[in-house]
C-alpha cells in the first residue's frame, strides 16, 4: 500500500468510527429531546458552530465572487447531510448501530459505484469492476447477515 494514502485512510477510518458514534449519541438526544428531526437540528448547529468557529481561526471565508461562482449543485449537500442525520437518528433505534451503519454503507457503495462510473461532479471516471461489484455485495451480505439473527 503506498505510503501517501494511508494518512487520508486513517482519516477516514477515524470518520466512520465518529459516524458509528455519532448515531447512537444523536438517537439518545432524540429520546431526551422527544423529536428525531430536532435531535438532527441540534446535531448539525453543532457541528455548524464549531466548523464556523475553526473556519474564521483560521480566516478561510470565502469572497463573494467565489460563493457565486460554485455550480447550483454544490449547495446540496447540506441538505443531503440533514437528511442522512435525521434518517440515522430516526433508524438506529429500530434497527441497531451495525444495521444502520451497514445500510448506510450499502448505500454509499451502490452510489459510489455510480458515480465514479460516470464522473460525477467533475469526478474522474472509475469503471465498475467485478472486483468492486463483490465488495458491495460483501457489505449487502453484511446487512442481511446483521438481521438475520
Amino acid at each position: 500500500m503506498n505510503a501517501s494514502i494511508l494518512l487520508p485512510l486513517a482519516g477516514i477510518l477515524l470518520g466512520g468510527v465518529f459516524v458509528a458514534t455519532q448515531a447512537p449519541i444523536n438517537a439518545a438526544l432524540a429520546r431526551t429531546l422527544g423529536d428525531p428531526i430536532l435531535a438532527a437540528c441540534v446535531s448539525f448547529g453543532i457541528g455548524f458552530a464549531i466548523l464556523a468557529a475553526i473556519s474564521a481561526f483560521r480566516g478561510a471565508w470565502p469572497s463573494g465572487s467565489a460563493v457565486a461562482a460554485a455550480p447550483w449543485w454544490s449547495w446540496l449537500g447540506g441538505l443531503l447531510g440533514a437528511f442522512y442525520v435525521a434518517v440515522v437518528v430516526w433508524g438506529v433505534p429500530q434497527l441497531g448501530v451495525v444495521s444502520t451503519v451497514a445500510a448506510l454503507v450499502f448505500g454509499q457503495v451502490a452510489a459510489a459505484l455510480v458515480l465514479d462510473a460516470v464522473g460525477a461532479f467533475g469526478l474522474p471516471v472509475q469503471a465498475i469492476t467485478w472486483q468492486r461489484l463483490i465488495a458491495a455485495g460483501m457489505i449487502l451480505g453484511g446487512l442481511v447477515l446483521s438481521r438475520a439473527g
